[in-house]
Protein backbone atom coordinates (compact mmCIF):
# COMPACT_ATOMS: atom_id res chain seq x y z
CA UNK A 1 0.00 0.00 0.00
CA UNK A 2 1.23 3.49 -0.81
CA UNK A 3 0.03 6.97 0.10
CA UNK A 4 1.30 10.55 0.08
CA UNK A 5 0.22 12.41 3.21
CA UNK A 6 1.37 15.94 4.06
CA UNK A 7 4.05 15.74 1.38
CA UNK A 8 5.50 12.47 2.70
CA UNK A 9 5.42 9.22 0.73
CA UNK A 10 4.54 6.11 2.76
CA UNK A 11 5.09 2.72 1.11
CA UNK A 12 4.78 -0.69 2.77
CA UNK A 13 7.19 -2.19 0.23
CA UNK A 14 9.98 0.19 1.33
CA UNK A 15 9.19 0.31 5.05
CA UNK A 16 9.80 -2.33 7.71
CA UNK A 17 6.85 -3.96 9.44
CA UNK A 18 7.61 -3.85 13.16
CA UNK A 19 4.40 -5.09 14.85
CA UNK A 20 0.83 -6.21 14.26
CA UNK A 21 -2.18 -7.82 15.88
CA UNK A 22 -2.32 -10.60 13.28
CA UNK A 23 -1.98 -14.11 14.70
CA UNK A 24 -3.49 -17.55 14.16
CA UNK A 25 -6.22 -18.21 16.75
CA UNK A 26 -6.98 -21.72 15.53
CA UNK A 27 -9.61 -20.56 13.04
CA UNK A 28 -8.35 -17.46 11.24
CA UNK A 29 -5.85 -14.61 11.33
CA UNK A 30 -8.21 -11.65 11.29
CA UNK A 31 -9.37 -9.99 14.51
CA UNK A 32 -13.08 -9.42 14.01
CA UNK A 33 -12.43 -8.85 10.29
CA UNK A 34 -9.76 -6.20 10.88
CA UNK A 35 -6.00 -6.11 11.47
CA UNK A 36 -3.50 -3.36 12.24
CA UNK A 37 0.15 -3.33 11.14
CA UNK A 38 2.79 -0.88 12.34
CA UNK A 39 5.62 0.16 10.00
CA UNK A 40 8.81 2.23 10.25
CA UNK A 41 10.14 4.01 7.17
CA UNK A 42 13.84 4.23 6.26
CA UNK A 43 13.67 7.89 7.37
CA UNK A 44 12.38 6.94 10.82
CA UNK A 45 8.71 7.83 10.41
CA UNK A 46 5.94 5.52 11.61
CA UNK A 47 2.59 4.59 10.12
CA UNK A 48 -0.16 2.03 10.47
CA UNK A 49 -2.00 0.01 7.89
CA UNK A 50 -5.50 -0.94 8.97
CA UNK A 51 -6.98 -3.75 6.89
CA UNK A 52 -10.58 -4.89 6.79
CA UNK A 53 -12.56 -7.77 5.38
CA UNK A 54 -15.87 -5.94 5.78
CA UNK A 55 -17.93 -4.79 2.83
CA UNK A 56 -18.22 -1.01 2.72
CA UNK A 57 -14.95 -0.43 4.62
CA UNK A 58 -11.58 0.39 3.08
CA UNK A 59 -8.03 -0.34 4.13
CA UNK A 60 -6.33 2.79 5.48
CA UNK A 61 -2.81 4.11 5.92
CA UNK A 62 -2.31 6.52 8.82
CA UNK A 63 0.91 8.27 9.92
CA UNK A 64 1.54 8.10 13.69
CA UNK A 65 3.99 9.86 15.98
CA UNK A 66 6.86 8.04 17.67
CA UNK A 67 4.94 8.14 20.97
CA UNK A 68 1.82 6.71 19.33
CA UNK A 69 3.91 3.99 17.66
CA UNK A 70 5.49 3.04 21.00
CA UNK A 71 2.04 2.86 22.63
CA UNK A 72 0.80 0.59 19.84
CA UNK A 73 3.94 -1.61 20.02
CA UNK A 74 3.63 -1.95 23.80
CA UNK A 75 -0.16 -2.29 23.85
CA UNK A 76 -2.59 -3.36 21.18
CA UNK A 77 -0.05 -4.85 18.73
CA UNK A 78 1.36 -7.90 20.56
CA UNK A 79 2.98 -9.58 17.55
CA UNK A 80 6.46 -8.01 17.33
CA UNK A 81 8.52 -8.52 14.18
CA UNK A 82 11.61 -6.82 15.66
CA UNK A 83 12.93 -6.01 19.12
CA UNK A 84 12.02 -2.67 20.73
CA UNK A 85 15.54 -1.28 20.28
CA UNK A 86 15.38 -2.00 16.54
CA UNK A 87 11.87 -0.59 16.14
CA UNK A 88 12.70 2.59 18.10
CA UNK A 89 16.46 3.15 17.82
CA UNK A 90 16.34 6.75 19.09
CA UNK A 91 14.41 5.86 22.26
CA UNK A 92 16.46 5.29 25.40
CA UNK A 93 15.65 2.18 27.42
CA UNK A 94 16.75 1.86 31.04
CA UNK A 95 16.89 -1.21 33.22
CA UNK A 96 14.16 -1.26 35.86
Amino acid sequence: MKAIIDGKRYDTEKAQQIASDRYWDGHNMERHGRNTYLYRTVNGRYFTINTTCWQGERDTLDPVTVDEAIQLWQGSLPEHDVQFETAFPDTAVEDA
